[in-house]
């Protein structure tokens, strides 16, 4: 609540969340409601439906499961709409049935939710959901490691004036640069346990990038941009992207919240700087993952 508190004082009027989100699921949005209900300030609040079924198949999709979890959502966090729901990384096989996107424009209706999001794992998972006319906005991995958006999906969402929601713009962390090859992290982190995409999609964890092979890159990064904080670095990389309407990195302290705040701002890189951070991805990073997500 401090953290969340915080943020809104520094001007920040976007929150991301998902019904999923804490330790037994639901902390996160009664948080965001809690703050919602407490503030004059006009927040903007998005979360996300789907990875509560079980198990999470194409077969458990259903209008009747979308409904009950805008509805289950919408008295968590106490309030009368949600202004964006996403659908939680589900199937591909999902992004076919035109019901289940059919059913947020009754929700829309009824006046539950005001726009439908998706947030997505891979980019051919994101070309497929914009073709629907009802959503709006993309919520996808894009970083320094995780270039490919930039490409065709970029073309398209400026067509289509689609909203672009970059997530894991850290890396998990690895583009902080704070970590080396001897950190190590708690059991329950995915950096633990999800390393090889043991636990759900790798490429969530890293960005599917090998942990040592990451903490290199960082290093030749370090190294072009000596004079940089290296995750407002990463953070301003994203914003360089006219097509980024927002980013989301986490804060675990007001430290954390405060760094994040200041790179939006500083200056966007130049594109001297771009093509810099181009030519490492590509040699490095570009031939591992590039063509998986």
């Amino acid at each position: 609540d401090r953290i969340l508190n915080a943020a809104v004082d520094n001007g920040i009027n976007f929150i991301d969340t998902a019904d999923v989100y804490g330790d037994g699921g639901g902390e996160s949005e009664q948080a965001v409601g809690r703050l919602v209900r407490n503030r004059s300030e006009q927040i903007y609040v998005a979360t996300k439906c789907g990875r509560r079924l079980n198990p999470h198949v194409n077969e458990s999709y259903t209008p009747q499961a979308m409904r009950g979890f805008v509805e289950a959502s919408l008295k968590n966090m106490g309030i009368e709409t949600i202004d964006l729901i996403q659908l939680h990384c589900p199937p591909m096989q999902v992004y076919y049935r035109p019901e289940i996107f059919a059913e947020f424009d009754k929700l829309i209706a009824e006046g539950k939710i005001r726009k439908l999001g998706v947030s997505v794992e891979k980019v051919e998972e994101a070309l497929k959901a914009i073709e629907y006319d009802n959503v709006d906005t993309v919520q996808i991995i894009f970083n320094m490691f995780r270039q490919r958006p930039a490409e065709l999906f970029f073309e398209q969402v400026k067509k289509r004036k689609i909203g672009v929601i970059a997530r894991v713009p850290l890396a998990s962390g690895l583009l902080s640069g704070k970590f080396g090859k001897q950190t190590t992290f708690l059991p329950g982190d995915h950096r633990t346990f999800n390393r090889n995409g043991e636990a759900f999609d790798k490429g969530e964890t890293f960005s599917g990038i090998d942990y040592n092979t990451g903490v290199d890159v960082v290093e030749e990064l370090k190294k072009a941009f000596p004079d940089e904080n290296m995750a407002q670095l990463a953070l301003r990389w994203i914003l360089s992207f006219n097509e980024v309407s927002c980013v989301i990195p986490g804060a675990s302290s007001p430290d954390q919240l405060m760094s994040n705040i200041e790179a939006s701002d500083t200056p966007v890189l130049n594109q001297s700087q771009i093509e810099t951070v181009k030519a490492i991805y590509t040699k490095s990073i570009k031939p591992l993952v590039h063509h998986l997500w």
